[in-house]
């Protein structure tokens, strides 16, 4: 035989078909189910970072209101809060908003371009934190209350609620995701007893020469393990694409209004590394969970016909 001469053995089939109608569109449902949990997971990730830091944020500051009240120079009872603010420990600075500042705040409810020279409006002194766990909020708010028309605002009702926001966020979140599964494991389960009664003749001859129900099994699991891996990883480039896209939208298309209001509840739409590690986890879950309800499904089936 001459060294030219190479020998080449076909490249044995298959038992599971590699390309069939049922795979691919198994594998597009599988990409469609990792994209929604993907966006799903990310989604709560972002609003959940938001709702720290706003926790955060609201926790680290105090806000002083004392209200004119006649008989009081409000200038003078401004410096004594001022005073008493930075003399309790934990506090790292306080300072007196001025009228306009005071005056823009209230433009959100009652419109710009309004004269509220006449209105007696309290006058807020911000106070900021340089340890919340530190500072004394009990001496602070009795030293303030003896300030005439002056209280103190800890905003824990707030902090409160942006929790409980946060939270139900968050168990919806992660119902919606289990819904998401549930859908796909029901899909899975379809589609390996389809391809499992087209390809019966195929099975019949395997248990005819020997073959176990593990073997055959296996050789489904396999099949539809990487059919979850191709849509899997298909659904969570998609997501990190729509993640991608929705922040560069949201800086440089959506209106600044729509942009800032977007921006408090989702932050910058920046994932994070975090984000990109729990998108490849979902789609290992939801890889392993085709292959893992493959094979059960493929073991019922053979222990059914047997």
């Amino acid at each position: 035989m001459s060294e030219g001469l190479k020998l080449r053995f076909p490249r044995p089939n298959p038992i599971v078909p590699a390309q069939s109608v049922a795979g691919r569109t198994l594998m597009l449902l599988i990409g469609i189910m990792t994209f929604l949990s993907c966006v799903t997971f990310g989604g709560v990730l972002l609003v959940q970072k938001s709702a720290m830091g706003w926790s955060a944020d609201v926790g680290r500051e105090l806000t002083i209101q004392i209200r004119p009240l006649d008989g009081e120079v409000i200038e003078s009872n401004l410096r004594l809060a001022v005073s008493l603010s930075e003399a309790v420990p934990g506090v790292a600075s306080a300072r007196v908003l001025t009228i306009e500042e005071s005056e823009a705040l209230l433009e959100p409810w009652l419109g710009a371009g309004l004269d509220l020279s006449d209105l007696t409006i309290p006058r807020l002194v911000i106070v900021q934190l340089s340890d919340p766990n530190a500072a004394d909020i009990v001496r602070l708010e009795n030293e303030i209350a003896a300030i005439p028309g002056a209280t103190l605002e800890t905003h824990a009702a707030w902090r409160v609620q942006l929790n409980t926001m946060a939270g139900t966020i968050v168990v919806s979140g992660i119902l919606v995701l289990a819904l998401i599964l549930v859908a796909t494991t029901l899909a899975i389960v379809f589609a390996t007893r389809g391809t499992m009664s087209t390809n019966r003749e195929i099975v019949d001859v395997l248990h005819f020469i020997g073959a176990s129900n593990r073997f055959i099994a296996g050789e489904f699991q396999g099949r539809f393990l990487l059919l979850g891996l191709k849509g899997g990883l298909a659904g969570g480039i998609a997501a990190i694409v729509f993640f991608i896209i929705a922040g560069t939208a949201m800086s440089t298309v959506v209106p600044e209004t729509s942009s800032a209001q977007l921006g408090v509840l989702f932050g910058q739409f920046a994932l994070g590394i975090s984000g990109l590690l729990g998108i490849v986890g979902v789609v290992l879950v939801i890889a392993g969970l085709t292959a893992v309800t493959s094979r059960l499904t493929v073991r019922r089936f053979l222990t059914q016909i047997s």
